[in-house]
Protein backbone atom coordinates (compact mmCIF):
# COMPACT_ATOMS: atom_id res chain seq x y z
CA UNK A 1 0.00 0.00 0.00
CA UNK A 2 3.02 2.18 0.58
CA UNK A 3 4.28 2.23 -2.52
CA UNK A 4 1.13 3.02 -4.54
CA UNK A 5 0.32 6.03 -2.31
CA UNK A 6 4.32 6.66 -2.87
CA UNK A 7 3.78 6.50 -6.62
CA UNK A 8 0.57 8.67 -6.26
CA UNK A 9 2.20 11.46 -4.26
CA UNK A 10 4.67 11.31 -6.70
CA UNK A 11 2.70 11.90 -9.99
CA UNK A 12 0.23 14.70 -7.81
CA UNK A 13 3.70 16.56 -6.80
CA UNK A 14 4.56 16.72 -10.62
CA UNK A 15 1.33 17.76 -12.02
CA UNK A 16 1.12 20.64 -9.12
CA UNK A 17 4.97 21.51 -8.92
CA UNK A 18 5.00 22.36 -4.95
CA UNK A 19 5.10 19.95 -2.41
CA UNK A 20 2.37 22.59 -0.30
CA UNK A 21 0.31 22.34 -3.40
CA UNK A 22 0.43 18.71 -3.14
CA UNK A 23 -0.33 18.27 0.31
CA UNK A 24 -3.44 20.48 0.04
CA UNK A 25 -4.87 17.98 -3.28
CA UNK A 26 -4.10 14.86 -1.04
CA UNK A 27 -5.03 16.55 2.85
CA UNK A 28 -2.41 15.61 4.02
CA UNK A 29 0.10 17.18 5.80
CA UNK A 30 3.42 18.74 3.78
CA UNK A 31 5.60 16.71 6.26
CA UNK A 32 3.61 13.06 4.92
CA UNK A 33 4.52 14.32 1.02
CA UNK A 34 8.00 15.11 1.77
CA UNK A 35 8.62 11.54 3.57
CA UNK A 36 6.72 9.73 0.63
CA UNK A 37 9.31 11.28 -1.52
CA UNK A 38 12.04 10.51 0.43
CA UNK A 39 10.85 6.80 0.55
CA UNK A 40 10.23 6.38 -2.86
CA UNK A 41 13.70 8.18 -3.88
CA UNK A 42 15.28 6.20 -1.47
CA UNK A 43 13.85 2.82 -2.92
CA UNK A 44 15.05 3.68 -6.86
CA UNK A 45 17.92 5.22 -5.63
CA UNK A 46 18.12 8.15 -7.53
CA UNK A 47 16.75 11.88 -7.20
CA UNK A 48 13.21 12.69 -8.76
CA UNK A 49 12.73 15.97 -8.10
CA UNK A 50 15.06 19.26 -8.09
CA UNK A 51 13.80 21.33 -4.72
CA UNK A 52 14.18 24.62 -3.80
CA UNK A 53 12.31 26.68 -1.37
CA UNK A 54 9.18 27.66 -3.66
CA UNK A 55 9.35 25.17 -6.66
CA UNK A 56 9.74 21.45 -7.16
CA UNK A 57 10.73 20.40 -10.83
CA UNK A 58 11.17 16.83 -12.33
CA UNK A 59 14.94 15.36 -12.91
CA UNK A 60 15.36 13.89 -16.29
CA UNK A 61 14.56 10.39 -14.52
CA UNK A 62 11.34 12.02 -12.49
CA UNK A 63 9.87 13.16 -15.99
CA UNK A 64 10.59 9.63 -17.72
CA UNK A 65 8.76 7.58 -15.19
CA UNK A 66 5.91 9.74 -14.43
CA UNK A 67 3.78 8.22 -17.68
CA UNK A 68 3.96 4.74 -16.51
CA UNK A 69 3.80 5.91 -12.71
CA UNK A 70 0.46 7.22 -13.56
CA UNK A 71 -0.79 3.98 -15.51
CA UNK A 72 -0.24 2.06 -12.47
CA UNK A 73 -2.17 4.12 -10.44
CA UNK A 74 -4.51 4.13 -13.03
CA UNK A 75 -5.11 0.51 -13.37
CA UNK A 76 -4.92 0.03 -9.32
CA UNK A 77 -7.84 2.38 -8.89
CA UNK A 78 -10.22 0.83 -11.65
CA UNK A 79 -9.29 -3.00 -10.20
CA UNK A 80 -10.28 -1.38 -6.78
CA UNK A 81 -13.56 0.28 -8.11
CA UNK A 82 -14.69 -3.07 -9.51
CA UNK A 83 -14.12 -4.80 -6.95
CA UNK A 84 -16.02 -2.91 -4.62
CA UNK A 85 -19.23 -3.48 -7.01
CA UNK A 86 -21.41 -6.47 -6.75
CA UNK A 87 -22.95 -6.62 -10.22
CA UNK A 88 -26.53 -5.46 -8.84
CA UNK A 89 -24.40 -2.05 -8.27
CA UNK A 90 -23.35 -1.74 -12.36
CA UNK A 91 -26.33 -0.02 -14.06
CA UNK A 92 -26.96 1.78 -17.17
CA UNK A 93 -28.14 1.06 -20.70
CA UNK A 94 -26.08 -0.27 -23.54
CA UNK A 95 -26.28 -0.22 -27.06
CA UNK A 96 -25.49 -3.54 -28.82
CA UNK A 97 -25.26 -4.44 -32.46
CA UNK A 98 -25.14 -8.15 -32.89
CA UNK A 99 -25.23 -10.47 -35.87
CA UNK A 100 -28.54 -11.99 -36.51
CA UNK A 101 -27.79 -15.61 -37.09
CA UNK A 102 -25.59 -15.41 -33.70
CA UNK A 103 -28.16 -13.59 -32.19
CA UNK A 104 -30.27 -16.56 -32.71
CA UNK A 105 -28.71 -19.26 -32.19
CA UNK A 106 -26.43 -18.09 -28.72
CA UNK A 107 -26.55 -14.34 -28.13
CA UNK A 108 -29.81 -13.87 -27.55
CA UNK A 109 -29.73 -16.25 -24.32
CA UNK A 110 -26.55 -15.16 -23.68
CA UNK A 111 -27.47 -11.25 -23.46
CA UNK A 112 -30.32 -13.15 -20.87
CA UNK A 113 -27.96 -14.47 -18.54
CA UNK A 114 -26.32 -10.90 -18.51
CA UNK A 115 -29.51 -9.29 -17.66
CA UNK A 116 -30.14 -11.91 -14.85
CA UNK A 117 -26.91 -11.21 -13.57
CA UNK A 118 -27.00 -7.61 -14.31
CA UNK A 119 -30.25 -6.76 -13.31
CA UNK A 120 -30.25 -2.90 -13.61
CA UNK A 121 -28.41 -2.99 -16.86
CA UNK A 122 -30.98 -1.76 -20.05
CA UNK A 123 -30.02 -3.27 -23.62
CA UNK A 124 -31.10 -2.17 -26.55
CA UNK A 125 -30.06 -4.83 -29.12
CA UNK A 126 -29.97 -4.42 -32.72
CA UNK A 127 -29.47 -7.40 -35.09
CA UNK A 128 -27.67 -6.93 -38.30
CA UNK A 129 -25.63 -8.69 -41.02
CA UNK A 130 -23.31 -6.99 -42.62
CA UNK A 131 -20.60 -7.84 -44.99
CA UNK A 132 -17.92 -5.34 -43.31
CA UNK A 133 -17.25 -4.15 -39.43
CA UNK A 134 -20.10 -1.68 -38.04
CA UNK A 135 -17.71 1.50 -36.40
CA UNK A 136 -19.48 1.32 -33.57
CA UNK A 137 -18.45 5.16 -32.48
CA UNK A 138 -20.36 6.77 -35.97
CA UNK A 139 -23.17 4.40 -35.57
CA UNK A 140 -23.85 5.10 -32.16
CA UNK A 141 -23.40 1.60 -30.55
CA UNK A 142 -21.39 1.06 -27.38
CA UNK A 143 -20.66 -2.03 -28.21
CA UNK A 144 -20.65 -3.71 -31.83
CA UNK A 145 -20.23 -7.88 -32.01
CA UNK A 146 -19.03 -9.53 -35.22
CA UNK A 147 -16.41 -11.51 -36.68
CA UNK A 148 -15.08 -8.95 -39.26
CA UNK A 149 -11.31 -8.70 -39.65
CA UNK A 150 -11.37 -4.97 -40.13
CA UNK A 151 -11.19 -2.58 -37.08
CA UNK A 152 -11.26 1.12 -37.01
CA UNK A 153 -9.48 4.45 -35.18
CA UNK A 154 -10.63 5.50 -31.83
CA UNK A 155 -12.16 1.81 -31.17
CA UNK A 156 -10.53 -0.79 -28.73
CA UNK A 157 -11.33 -4.78 -30.46
CA UNK A 158 -11.99 -6.82 -27.42
CA UNK A 159 -11.43 -10.67 -28.81
CA UNK A 160 -13.78 -12.94 -27.41
CA UNK A 161 -13.36 -16.79 -29.35
CA UNK A 162 -12.68 -18.36 -32.18
CA UNK A 163 -15.14 -18.25 -35.55
CA UNK A 164 -14.60 -21.96 -36.87
CA UNK A 165 -16.21 -22.69 -40.11
CA UNK A 166 -17.05 -26.04 -41.56
CA UNK A 167 -17.85 -27.23 -45.05
CA UNK A 168 -21.06 -28.75 -45.15
CA UNK A 169 -23.65 -31.15 -46.55
CA UNK A 170 -26.61 -33.32 -45.94
CA UNK A 171 -26.04 -37.37 -46.47
CA UNK A 172 -28.67 -37.67 -49.38
CA UNK A 173 -26.93 -34.56 -51.40
CA UNK A 174 -23.62 -36.37 -51.39
CA UNK A 175 -25.51 -39.83 -52.00
CA UNK A 176 -27.17 -38.08 -54.80
CA UNK A 177 -24.53 -35.95 -56.29
CA UNK A 178 -20.91 -37.54 -54.76
CA UNK A 179 -18.30 -36.46 -52.01
CA UNK A 180 -15.64 -33.90 -53.48
CA UNK A 181 -12.38 -35.05 -52.20
CA UNK A 182 -10.42 -31.38 -53.49
CA UNK A 183 -11.61 -27.69 -53.34
CA UNK A 184 -11.37 -27.78 -57.12
CA UNK A 185 -14.24 -30.43 -57.27
CA UNK A 186 -16.76 -27.31 -55.74
CA UNK A 187 -16.94 -25.53 -59.23
CA UNK A 188 -19.25 -28.60 -60.39
CA UNK A 189 -21.61 -29.06 -57.70
CA UNK A 190 -24.65 -26.80 -56.15
CA UNK A 191 -23.12 -24.30 -53.45
CA UNK A 192 -25.31 -22.47 -51.06
CA UNK A 193 -23.31 -18.79 -50.49
CA UNK A 194 -23.44 -16.52 -48.07
CA UNK A 195 -23.38 -13.31 -49.92
CA UNK A 196 -20.78 -10.81 -47.89
CA UNK A 197 -18.16 -13.27 -48.71
CA UNK A 198 -18.92 -13.56 -52.48
CA UNK A 199 -18.43 -16.17 -54.83
CA UNK A 200 -14.66 -17.61 -54.20
CA UNK A 201 -14.06 -19.60 -51.19
CA UNK A 202 -10.89 -19.73 -49.42
CA UNK A 203 -9.13 -22.99 -47.98
CA UNK A 204 -5.83 -23.81 -46.20
CA UNK A 205 -3.66 -27.44 -47.36
CA UNK A 206 -0.96 -28.93 -46.17
CA UNK A 207 0.93 -27.05 -49.59
CA UNK A 208 -0.57 -23.98 -49.29
CA UNK A 209 -3.47 -21.83 -49.62
CA UNK A 210 -6.42 -22.66 -52.25
CA UNK A 211 -9.31 -20.57 -53.50
CA UNK A 212 -12.14 -21.91 -55.83
CA UNK A 213 -14.68 -19.79 -57.78
CA UNK A 214 -18.10 -21.52 -56.40
CA UNK A 215 -21.44 -21.70 -58.78
CA UNK A 216 -23.94 -20.44 -56.38
CA UNK A 217 -28.15 -22.16 -56.29
CA UNK A 218 -28.83 -20.04 -53.46
CA UNK A 219 -27.22 -17.01 -52.11
CA UNK A 220 -28.23 -15.08 -49.02
CA UNK A 221 -27.03 -12.72 -46.00
CA UNK A 222 -28.20 -15.16 -43.08
CA UNK A 223 -26.79 -17.97 -42.33
CA UNK A 224 -29.66 -19.66 -41.47
CA UNK A 225 -31.43 -19.65 -44.76
CA UNK A 226 -28.61 -21.16 -46.15
CA UNK A 227 -28.35 -23.88 -43.14
CA UNK A 228 -31.97 -24.43 -43.86
CA UNK A 229 -30.88 -25.07 -47.42
CA UNK A 230 -28.16 -27.40 -46.76
CA UNK A 231 -30.22 -29.35 -44.27
CA UNK A 232 -32.96 -29.63 -47.20
CA UNK A 233 -30.12 -31.30 -49.22
CA UNK A 234 -29.89 -28.33 -51.77
CA UNK A 235 -26.17 -28.03 -52.31
CA UNK A 236 -22.88 -27.88 -50.28
CA UNK A 237 -21.64 -24.04 -47.99
CA UNK A 238 -19.42 -23.00 -45.69
CA UNK A 239 -21.10 -22.01 -42.20
CA UNK A 240 -20.17 -21.27 -39.05
CA UNK A 241 -20.15 -23.43 -36.90
CA UNK A 242 -22.42 -21.92 -33.76
CA UNK A 243 -25.44 -22.27 -36.81
CA UNK A 244 -24.68 -26.11 -37.59
CA UNK A 245 -23.65 -27.74 -34.05
CA UNK A 246 -26.57 -29.45 -33.80
CA UNK A 247 -27.00 -30.57 -36.97
CA UNK A 248 -23.56 -31.80 -37.02
CA UNK A 249 -24.39 -33.96 -33.77
CA UNK A 250 -27.32 -35.47 -34.87
CA UNK A 251 -25.34 -36.45 -38.52
CA UNK A 252 -28.46 -34.45 -40.74
CA UNK A 253 -25.63 -31.95 -41.79
CA UNK A 254 -21.75 -33.95 -42.33
CA UNK A 255 -18.78 -31.78 -42.77
CA UNK A 256 -16.91 -32.85 -46.03
CA UNK A 257 -13.28 -31.57 -47.41
CA UNK A 258 -11.82 -32.92 -43.83
CA UNK A 259 -8.13 -31.78 -44.80
CA UNK A 260 -8.81 -28.43 -46.02
CA UNK A 261 -9.89 -26.07 -43.33
CA UNK A 262 -11.56 -22.61 -43.74
CA UNK A 263 -9.40 -19.83 -42.48
CA UNK A 264 -10.40 -19.24 -38.84
CA UNK A 265 -11.69 -16.01 -37.93
CA UNK A 266 -12.23 -14.22 -34.52
CA UNK A 267 -15.46 -13.31 -32.46
CA UNK A 268 -14.84 -10.00 -31.01
CA UNK A 269 -16.54 -6.65 -29.29
CA UNK A 270 -15.54 -3.67 -31.06
CA UNK A 271 -15.88 -0.68 -28.38
CA UNK A 272 -15.46 2.79 -28.41
CA UNK A 273 -12.64 4.44 -26.39
CA UNK A 274 -14.56 6.62 -24.68
CA UNK A 275 -17.11 4.05 -23.77
CA UNK A 276 -14.60 1.20 -22.85
CA UNK A 277 -14.16 2.54 -19.36
CA UNK A 278 -17.71 2.54 -18.81
CA UNK A 279 -18.59 -0.20 -15.81
CA UNK A 280 -21.51 -1.88 -17.56
CA UNK A 281 -19.71 -1.92 -20.88
CA UNK A 282 -17.01 -3.51 -18.87
CA UNK A 283 -19.11 -5.92 -17.31
CA UNK A 284 -20.43 -7.02 -20.68
CA UNK A 285 -17.31 -7.39 -22.45
CA UNK A 286 -16.10 -9.66 -19.38
CA UNK A 287 -19.19 -11.77 -19.39
CA UNK A 288 -18.98 -12.48 -22.94
CA UNK A 289 -15.50 -13.33 -22.19
CA UNK A 290 -16.45 -15.54 -19.28
CA UNK A 291 -19.37 -17.55 -21.54
CA UNK A 292 -17.35 -18.34 -24.67
CA UNK A 293 -13.67 -18.24 -24.06
CA UNK A 294 -11.72 -20.02 -24.65
CA UNK A 295 -13.62 -22.67 -26.40
CA UNK A 296 -17.28 -21.09 -27.40
CA UNK A 297 -20.29 -23.43 -26.35
CA UNK A 298 -21.15 -24.95 -29.76
CA UNK A 299 -17.76 -26.07 -30.19
CA UNK A 300 -17.41 -27.62 -27.13
CA UNK A 301 -19.72 -30.55 -28.34
CA UNK A 302 -19.56 -30.93 -32.10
Amino acid sequence: MDGIENLRTFVTVADAGSLAAAARHLDIAASVVTKRIDQLESRVCTRLFKRSTKRVTLTEFGARYVPQARRLIHDYDEVFAEMSHSPRQVEGHIRIKVPTAMAVAFMADTLAKFQRQYPRVSLDVVLLERPTAVNPSEEGFDISIGGSAGSFPGVVDEPICPLQKWVCAAPAYLEQWGTPQHPCELARHDCLLFSPIGRTWHFESATGPISVDVRPKLSANDQFVLTAAALRANGIAVLPSYAVSSALRTGTLVRVLHRFTVPMGWMKATVPQDRAAIPQVRSLVAFLKAQYAPVPPWDRET
